[in-house]
């Protein structure tokens, strides 16, 4: 898959310049053949045994990077249009009047509003030519979450909770899965069981539900005593049925939860005014700094939602206002990895079910359109600064180099050191593996 721009050659990569696809390279990502290549130019007589060594030095510390840790999913509630976003095609009758700016990589443009976003955009990598086969909301969501299209057989848990299941625990005390804001379908743990079932909250600015005791010390501590002997007591005989309950298990996670000085990362007003005016004062935007401060504690996955994409009618009005609120969070977010020297270890994913039709309806809306739309991606040790796909601009042809729902999950879980085609087994027997797509070569070594 060829990306459209390379931030290296300040614009669209010349014919027959060698480079590998995937656009922009990490720094340690050399080759070895392009590191013999580039000696080469000095002269044969540089090929010396010393010189094969400095080259496999360098391979090898390619190979040593660190997988990432967590993931950040931005998730756009109801669809959001490719053409208000990621994918303009200012001019053109699909733009409908929708027009672009330009951003940090040469000849790639943003629609109108990203001011924020275009600024950072060598720390992102967009696919504009994705692909679904769902249109309906529910199913949509489903699939961009697990990876797989609704199946009554079997439910895939959420990709972040592959991420809680397969990767080391550590010393976090709080859920590792967290939904910010949720939408009616938040990220589940399907068969591998409700524990990795996101936990839910609301706008940082109020207490997170549910972990403060709503009656005096004495009493709660009381409450305890009492729970204690009703478990000791039903575990008489049964002692097997009590342990596969789990209950006295879930209790202590949640009593660990309730007194843990983790529960700060929550608390978004610890933050300096002049950083939370960055990511703007929204929910949307406060729920990303808390997202920001969640994965610094060792949680897993953060989604973030911003609802409001589903544009059937005046579909440009409402795309600008979601804009505002996305485009300064987005970018304050990245800014804020970047500084902490977290982005390398967390993906960050911009992306809703599905996009909207070229064709603008009778209502000034955009219908929903799984064909050729766009997500964005960044961290996690991708290849990002490039373009990866393209939408005709007459609406008439399919998108070049189409990318499906399955490939990001086969990507993202290979970033953070998950092998997709690991093999799970269901509660009923049956075998799935964690993805069945393929990794995007354009974003990974």
């Amino acid at each position: 898959m060829e990306p459209l721009m390379d931030l290296a050659s300040g614009g669209r990569k010349p014919p027959g310049s060698g480079h590998s696809p995937g656009g922009l390279r990490p720094p340690l990502a050399v080759a070895r053949r392009d590191f013999l290549r580039a000696a080469g130019l000095a002269g044969l007589s540089w090929l010396t045994p010393l010189g094969h060594l400095l080259a496999q030095a360098a391979e090898k510390a390619a190979d040593k990077r660190q997988p990432a840790q967590s993931i950040i999913l931005l998730w756009m509630q109801g669809g959001p249009s490719q053409l208000e976003t990621f994918d303009p095609h200012p001019g053109s009758a699909i733009a409908g009047g929708t027009r672009a700016i330009d951003t940090a990589l040469s000849g790639v443009q943003l629609a109108d509003g990203f001011g924020h976003l275009a600024e950072e955009m060598a720390s992102v990598a967009l696919l504009r030519s994705m692909v679904s086969k769902e249109g309906d909301h529910e199913r949509g969501t489903y699939l961009m979450k697990t990876g797989y299209r609704p199946d009554p057989t079997v439910i895939h848990p959420a990709i972040g909770a592959v991420c809680c299941h397969e990767l080391p625990g550590g010393k976090t005390e709080i859920p590792r899965h967290i939904s910010i804001l949720p939408s009616q379908w938040p990220g589940r743990g399907g068969f591998l069981g409700d524990e990795y079932d996101a936990f839910k909250t609301g706008d940082p600015k109020d207490k997170v539900p549910n972990v403060t005791a709503r009656v005096p010390e004495g009493r709660d501590r009381q409450r305890l005593q009492d729970l204690d002997f009703l478990e000791e007591e039903f575990a008489k005989g049964r002692r097997n049925i009590a342990e596969a309950a789990g209950n006295k298990a879930v209790l202590n996670s949640a009593r660990m939860m309730m007194s843990s000085e983790q529960l700060k990362a929550f608390d978004v007003s610890q933050e300096r005014e002049k950083l939370r005016d960055g990511y703007g004062n929204t929910p949307f935007g406060r729920g990303c700094l808390a997202a920001r401060r969640l994965i610094e504690v060792g949680v897993r996955c953060v989604e973030v939602t911003l609802a409001g994409w589903d544009t059937h009618a005046d579909n440009h009005k409402y795309c600008k206002e979601q804009v505002a609120i996305l485009d300064p969070a987005f970018a304050a977010l990245l800014r804020d990895l970047k500084e902490r020297k977290l982005l390398e270890r967390t993906v960050v994913i911009c992306a809703g079910e599905f996009g909207r039709t070229p064709k603008i309806n009778g209502l000034g809306g955009r219908d929903h359109w799984p064909t050729g739309f766009s997500i964005a991606l960044a961290g996690g040790g991708l290849r990002c600064g490039q373009v990866l796909g393209a939408t005709d601009p007459e609406a008439k042809a399919d998108p070049t180099d189409p990318v499906t729902v399955a490939d990001v999950h086969a990507t993202v879980m290979t970033a953070v050191g998950i092998d997709p085609k690991k093999v799970m087994t269901s509660p009923i027997g049956r075998t799935v593996n964690l993805s069945e797509g393929k990794v995007i070569k354009g974003l990974l070594g």
